[in-house]
């Protein structure tokens, strides 16, 4: 064994004792410094003191909503905006994307009944459509596929899920 592997003992650190008298090395102003707040006993600045100036935490305002974890952001598109597409076509999310439909591929996408009057008969394949949308495309003897509605899981009070029958 040589003097490179000795390690000192951990967890024998005792605390420092201040106000010792001077030969210590922590006499007179104990560590502290000379006056001031800081050298007062209880004088620490709370937490979040930033020196005066108004801190952050008042300046963040109090009540202005919040944001659903749930939330789903759909892309819409109207029934007019697909007579692009050629008669019995299958208009699904690569295909309104290929004609500058929709901005993102994998973003889902909501039929809307809003603007323009659909003038081909099509199977559009969506995440979500209106009532109006569907009847619109139902009317020109086309068809409509949705995804099928995955079954609500219900959570039990011992921390387990179960699937709710219907």
């Amino acid at each position: 064994m040589s003097l490179l592997e000795l390690k000192s003992k951990t967890g024998n650190k005792k605390r420092k004792r201040v106000g010792r008298g001077n030969a210590s090395g922590h006499g007179t102003y104990s560590c502290k410094g000379m006056k001031g707040q800081t050298a007062r006993s209880g004088g620490r600045r709370r937490p979040g003191f930033e020196g005066g100036q108004t801190p952050y935490l008042r300046k963040i305002p109090k009540l202005k909503g919040f944001n659903n974890p749930n939330h789903v952001d759909y892309q819409a598109i109207n029934i007019g905006d697909l007579n692009v597409f050629d008669d019995n076509a299958r208009v699904d999310n690569e295909a309104l994307y290929a004609k500058n439909l929709i901005s993102k591929k994998n973003k889902p996408v909501k039929l809307l009944a809003g603007k323009g009057e659909l003038s081909k008969s099509l199977t559009i394949v969506v995440e979500k459509a209106s009532l109006k949308a569907i009847q619109a495309v139902e009317a020109q003897k086309g068809k409509v596929e949705l995804p099928t509605p995955k079954a609500p899981v219900a959570q039990r009070k011992d921390g387990k899920s179960k699937k709710v029958s219907s």
